[in-house]
């Protein structure tokens, strides 16, 4: 991933239909829920309590429970993406489409400057442009708030990967951004602080049939060079046999999610000396209230 840039070689209508899908389902995937136990936990070190928090792409990232837990004081301002506002009128009645006017909003209507906490619960890796997004997320932060996510890193799914290249079937999954890259990232986008660290966690299936069938929930193939046709019924047996063969001692078959963790601070404006320094009103206020001055003050 360049400099220029930070948009991934991915292949943006798979990417629309999986969040789609996921918008459509009857609840969000185990692991989402999972990691967002695991990530909430992590609040405890936070010594900034949040009056408004914005819980990015709500659904999908079932993070409500934990949320409220951590911030029962709190507005929480339900954010989902776009695509799911132009779903078809024929949706489940539970779906973000059918809520009443108010109780979620798209992404691209968040306002500026609003949230003291930005979460983020496995969505990151579902994005084709993760820099641009954490670029509108420090928008959306008022000066000195905080956001905290988590994404897939690039261990996911190794096994699944091996099948794949043994079979030569091509890449399995488009790749995810490693952690490091991730950290540059939010420095580029103005964020202070950033910290980054990662987790692996091994989930195992009774059969294949129920391993696909979670993985079809947590996502799909959206590398731009997959194989363009419809797959047969030969095809996923073959794929169903070589995922049984790689099953363990205990007849399950396993397989590898690396759970990145990221948080950073939204930095106050800093101050240029000059022959005249200019401060304006509100600058002024926050330093009163706060009772920090810029260090380039002295």
């Amino acid at each position: 991933m360049s400099e220029a840039t930070t948009a991934r070689a991915i292949d943006r209508a798979a990417l629309l239909r999986v969040v789609q899908r996921q918008a459509a389902a009857p609840e969000p995937p185990w692991l989402h829920a999972e990691v967002a136990r695991r990530m909430a936990e992590r609040l405890q070190i936070m010594k900034l309590v949040p009056t408004v928090v914005i819980d990015w792409w709500s659904r999908s990232g079932a993070s409500s429970q934990a949320l409220r837990s951590a911030y029962p004081r709190a507005q929480r301002v339900q954010v989902e993406p776009d695509a799911v506002f132009r779903q078809p009128r024929n949706v489940p009645w539970w779906s973000v489409g059918r809520r009443g006017a108010g109780e979620a909003v798209a992404e691209s209507a968040v306002p500026d400057a609003q949230a003291q906490l930005l979460w983020a619960n496995m969505m990151l890796h579902a994005v084709a442009d993760p820099g641009a997004l954490l670029s509108q997320w420090r928008r959306a932060l008022s000066r000195e708030g905080f956001v905290m996510f988590s994404t897939l890193g690039p261990d996911t799914l190794k096994t699944l990967r091996e099948v794949y290249r043994d079979a030569g079937w091509g890449a399995a999954h488009a790749p995810f951004v490693d952690m490091h890259d991730v950290g540059d990232m939010l420095v580029r986008a103005g964020f202070a602080d950033p910290v980054m660290d990662q987790e692996m966690l091994r989930l195992t299936w009774a059969t294949p049939a129920a391993l696909l069938s979670e993985l079809r929930g947590l996502g799909a193939n959206a590398e731009p060079a997959r194989h363009a046709g419809l797959r047969t019924p030969r095809w996923r047996a073959r794929l169903e046999a070589a995922l049984a063969e790689r099953a363990g001692t205990d007849g399950r078959i396993a397989l590898e999610f690396e759970i990145v963790y990221g948080h950073a601070f939204n930095p106050p404006p800093r101050v240029v000396v000059t022959g005249e320094t200019r401060l304006t009103a509100a600058d002024l206020q926050r330093m009163a209230r706060t009772g920090r001055k810029d260090p380039s003050l002295g």
